[in-house]
């Protein structure tokens, strides 16, 4: 029989829930039926699985789950939880029954579980303690002891023990997600038996702040952890960076058990010679680097290596594979878009300057890294993998039909991450459906967002209407007390 529960999210990174959700159930083939239809302005879904433990393999990969519950009662108030959960103790029908309650005046269905959800919980050997928590309202100690205790009615034999106990009854409260405007009574309120929680610990132990070698733009641990279960990260895969950086989203994908790639063109990041990023570091100590950080972490088994490389120029073998692609290219705003290049014309260099030659470099503009990227994930990914990456782009400029397309790739994940009221970037992934791979030169779609042009001229802008609208207001503060003083003259 199918098990009904609740998935309760964090409530950030909201727009990526679905995204990860969906390549976690993807990834590992798990059926789900929607009991709700999810709502971005609810940090849960009430959905049933197969079993419990695909509830457990779903909770060991999001890092947005907060925690699973296996749902015995779910309604808009406390008192009709109760009945439910009373009803339901006698439910010996072995499914879920639906049934019309009142509710203030309101028709709505009570949801009963079958009994022998409770029943399970029972034996006098297993100990039990009961948790309480709410979203967007905060309980004393004495308010949460005396909803635990409303619970006295549960057919629970065992001993209660706080800590490490055989069972985990969980008691949420949804008071909606607005903090300024919390009503009095909540919206929906749920009960049952945790089941395990999500990877949210994970945020911390990968955080930026307790790593050893970071740069200007390491990705948020929390951000890296997303991407890699969105590229279906598994392990043994062969994971590629092309744009890697400091190797955050290397750590991420090591986690996971995938051996890892990078690549970059900035020589002096990946031999950890570039200028520290904390404040107040002066020089970069010796065991800071991408394979530090691995190492740190006990992953270093899964560092495969990196290599100082210009992406525009093909250097991998044709015939090479990968499993999946994670990359955050350079948008040309923290880190500048670079590819060997000269700009003078029949440039010829002598052999003796040849040994200790350091090739210039010119603008690798962002249409052509994208071009470049997808047409690379078309030849080079395994049938069916993905590869995810970071899109900029002007807000008010967004058009989905406009995103870098490769007719070999089928986007399948776009997540939006606002960055200012101006600017933002989407997360995208794209799956690998044709091995029939043709070389596209540039996306047109792609030379139509200019991301680093536009970026630095409407924030010129945006700077000179604000003085502009300080000098208006000023003005007219100006003329109205002007004449305020004159009225009062006549007066």
């Amino acid at each position: 029989m199918w098990r009904r529960y609740l998935m309760w999210f964090a409530h950030e990174h909201v727009d990526f829930r679905h995204a990860e959700m969906q390549s976690i159930l993807s990834m590992f083939d798990i059926p789900i039926k929607f009991i709700e239809k999810p709502c971005i302005k609810k940090p849960y879904w009430v959905v049933e699985l197969p079993s419990e433990d695909h509830v457990r393999i779903i909770a060991s990969r999001s890092v947005l789950v907060k925690n699973c519950i296996e749902l015995w009662s779910h309604a808009k108030c406390e008192a009709q939880l109760h009945d439910n959960l009373k009803i339901a103790i006698k439910n010996i029908s072995g499914q879920w029954v639906s049934q019309l309650a009142s509710d203030d005046n309101d028709l709505t269905y009570s949801q009963i579980c079958p009994s022998e959800l409770i029943t399970a919980c029972c034996n006098p050997s297993k100990s039990f303690k009961v948790d309480v928590e709410t979203f967007c309202k905060h309980f004393s100690m004495r308010e949460k002891v005396d909803k635990i205790e409303n619970f006295s009615y549960l057919p629970l034999e065992g001993p209660v023990k706080l800590k490490n106990p055989d069972i985990t009854l969980s008691y949420l409260e949804f008071y909606g997600v607005d903090p300024n405007n919390v009503p009095e009574q909540p919206y929906d309120v749920f009960f049952g038996r945790w089941i395990a929680d999500g990877q949210r610990d994970l945020i911390q132990r990968h955080s930026l702040k307790r790593r050893q070698f970071i740069g200007n733009t390491s990705m948020d641990a929390q951000l890296s952890l997303i991407m890699a279960n969105q590229a279906q990260v598994l392990p043994g895969d062969i994971l590629l960076d092309p744009f890697v950086g400091s190797g955050s989203l290397l750590v991420a994908a090591g986690h996971f058990g995938a051996h890892v790639w990078g690549s970059d063109i900035d020589f002096m990041m990946l031999h950890a010679r570039s200028r520290p990023t904390r404040v107040g570091q002066k020089v970069r100590k010796k065991d800071e680097s991408i394979k530090g950080n691995m190492k740190q972490y006990g992953i270093e088994s899964r560092y495969l290596d990196v290599v100082v490389s210009d992406f525009s120029l093909p250097m991998w073998r044709d015939d090479l594979r990968f499993d999946a692609i994670v990359t955050d290219p350079p948008y040309g705003v923290r880190e500048p878009t670079e590819r060997i290049g000269i700009e003078r014309e029949n440039y010829t260099l002598s052999d003796q300057h040849l040994a200790n030659h350091i090739p210039s470099k010119v603008e690798y503009g962002l249409p052509h890294i994208y071009s470049d990227l997808l047409n690379f994930a078309a030849r080079h990914l395994e049938m069916g993998r993905r590869l995810v990456c970071w899109y900029p782009l002007v807000r008010d400029e967004y058009k989905e039909d406009e995103l870098p397309s490769h007719p070999c790739l089928r986007l399948v994940a776009n997540s939006e991450q606002v960055l200012s009221k101006l600017t933002a970037r989407r997360l995208l992934t794209y799956e690998k459906v044709h091995d029939d791979v043709p070389h596209l030169p540039v996306d047109p779609n792609a030379m139509a967002h200019n991301f680093r042009e536009k970026y630095f001229n409407m924030g010129e802008m945006t700077r000179k209407e604000r003085k502009e609208k300080r000098a208006a207001e000023m003005s007219a503060n100006a003329v109205g007390k002007a004449q305020n003083s004159e009225h009062k003259k006549h007066s």
